[in-house]
């Protein structure tokens, strides 16, 4: 990990929420390249899946965001934190503010935040809502805060890579809309340089990709990848939906699914989700990855 010239690691405990999660791990890890483990806590519903880096002397502590009471403890003696977004978009904004309110009694002075791009009233995508939410409630919590707007993950675009390659067709709901994807290896570690580094107080950073791909640059990308044609197909939202569920279409929860990521196609075609910025080389001392990389490397050239 890289910090910005001037930086220097900040004094007192740090904190990972979700931190045996795949994004919660990886800044771990990437924490302690410059960071005592003795330094380092973990909250985590699993502590046993982090029972190697409890070995290296890291505090694994159990915290449960569905568990309020599990979280004043799991923070204290705590000074800066990184607060990842939770999985339940249904209950997840309860709960960050839940995470937020036992951060402050526990007194932590400060919360890197894991966002979206552009979570504001009238983005589409299912998960601006909470993302807004969470923003919110940081500003009135009376305590420091950075918010890290991650865009679109690289690696999720791995099945769509092969969908495409297999039928030589990529067919999709956003429109001419654009999205500079990002590898998770990137959010890490802009994550882990503003949890060690310090300072960054009431930053919003866009964390993209250094590059944007509307379905036409993914076509080629794509045709590239697997050595043979790919079309792109657009479809309206409840086409496109539909083309998802298929022969399933009694299975709500495959349908929560397609509404999941037809809620993201839209966002992209209303321009939402077109953020291109510099900031995880800024943040890092490194240029992010670029997709074609990110895609060869999950394999999504072999179209299996």
């Amino acid at each position: 990990m890289s910090s910005r010239p001037g930086d220097q690691n900040v004094p007192g405990r740090l904190a990972i929420t979700g931190a045996s999660g795949q994004l919660g791990r990886r800044t771990a890890e990437l924490v302690l390249e410059s960071c005592e483990p003795e330094r380092l806590v973990l909250v985590t519903r699993n502590p046993d899946s982090l029972a190697d880096l409890a070995a290296r002397g890291v505090s694994v502590r159990f915290g449960d965001f569905a568990d309020p009471a599990s979280l004043k403890h799991a923070f204290d003696g705590v000074q800066r934190m990184l607060l990842i977004s939770a999985t339940d978009l249904e209950r997840r904004t309860g709960q960050h503010r839940d995470a937020i309110r036992a951060a402050v009694d526990a007194g932590v002075r400060h919360i890197v935040y894991t966002s979206g791009l552009a979570p504001e009233p009238g983005n589409p995508a299912a998960v601006a809502p909470s993302h807004y939410a969470t923003e919110r409630a940081l500003a009135d919590s009376g305590i420091g805060w950075t918010v890290l707007r991650n865009s679109l993950y690289a690696e999720y675009q791995a099945a769509d890579a092969e969908r495409a390659i297999r039928s030589g067709r990529l067919v999709h709901n956003r429109g001419d809309g654009t999205v500079a994807y990002v590898s998770r290896e990137d959010c890490a570690r802009a994550a882990a340089a503003v949890l060690v580094g310090g300072g960054h107080d009431r930053a919003v950073y866009d964390i993209t990709g250094p590059e944007r791909y509307g379905a036409a640059d993914l076509a080629r990308l794509y045709g590239q990848l697997g050595s043979r044609n790919v079309e792109q197909l657009s479809l309206a939202d409840d086409e496109f939906i539909a083309s998802l569920v298929g022969d399933a279409g009694d299975d709500d929860h495959l349908r929560y699914g397609a509404e999941l990521v037809a809620s993201f196609g839209r966002s992209i075609r209303e321009g939402y989700m077109s953020s291109c910025t510099d900031a995880v080389e800024k943040l890092t001392g490194r240029p992010p990855r670029r997709l074609l990389d990110v895609l060869q490397q999950t394999g999504a050239s072999a179209g299996s």
